[in-house]
């Protein structure tokens, strides 16, 4: 399959690029602004139910997030007429909803790590909250890498929520996770660990991009 490039294969491979990049840019768009805001933000109204919000997000099994969409996108459920369940828009749905509360958290403690005398030079230098809260990201650019990292590695490795609002599908919900899991039920050892190996290849790319994106970074500086 790998060498000859199945086409199977490849639809596969497509279609988890597309769900999990796009969940990643939705819970990285959403995520980044709202950690930042909560790090610059000392202390938050109900500080406490806030932060353990977070934190419980942040473990969250992700068969639980799965349920709770397949129970919203169901025809009975309140956001039935969608007709979003056995597509990939509900495994963005599902894998955004994972990744997005690691976002948050992991971008509010890069941003709290960043010395508090910066803000206090942007104020003075006439900069608004915008302009402070990215010139505080970029800061803390490390931290932030390493939140999208971690959120990429827990959606690219996701496959309960997957599987329960997308259905495992072939050529229409069909990713990796899944497909490994249906050929290991199957017996197909050989194809499910050159599924294994393609999925390990697309962490490693991915964490590659971003850490030669931090470098880069530091030595423009």
């Amino acid at each position: 399959m790998l060498i000859h490039l199945d086409p199977r294969l490849l639809q596969i491979i497509g279609l988890t690029l597309r769900v999990t990049l796009t969940s990643l840019i939705v819970s990285t768009v959403i995520g980044l602004p709202t950690g930042a805001a909560m790090g610059l933000t000392r202390r938050l109204p109900a500080h406490s139910l806030v932060m353990s919000l977070v934190y419980t997000g942040m473990g969250l099994p992700p068969v639980v997030v799965g349920l709770l969409l397949f129970v919203l996108l169901s025809r009975s459920g309140p956001l039935g007429a969608l007709n979003w369940l056995f597509t990939p828009w509900a495994m963005i749905s599902a894998q955004s909803l994972i990744a997005l509360p690691l976002v948050i958290g992991l971008t509010m403690a890069a941003v709290r790590s960043v010395d508090p005398s910066l803000r206090t030079q942007l104020r003075g230098l006439g900069a608004t909250p915008w302009q402070a809260m990215v010139t505080i990201l970029a800061e803390a650019k490390l931290g932030v890498l390493a939140a999208i990292a971690a959120a990429y590695g827990r959606i690219v490795a996701e496959v309960g929520a997957v599987m329960l609002v997308g259905g495992n599908i072939e050529a229409n919900t069909r990713v990796l996770t899944t497909a490994i899991v249906l050929e290991t039920r199957k017996g197909a050892f050989a194809i499910a660990l050159a599924l294994g190996l393609v999925l390990l290849l697309f962490t490693f790319l991915a964490n590659g991009a971003l850490l030669r994106l931090g470098d880069w970074r530091v030595r423009s500086r």
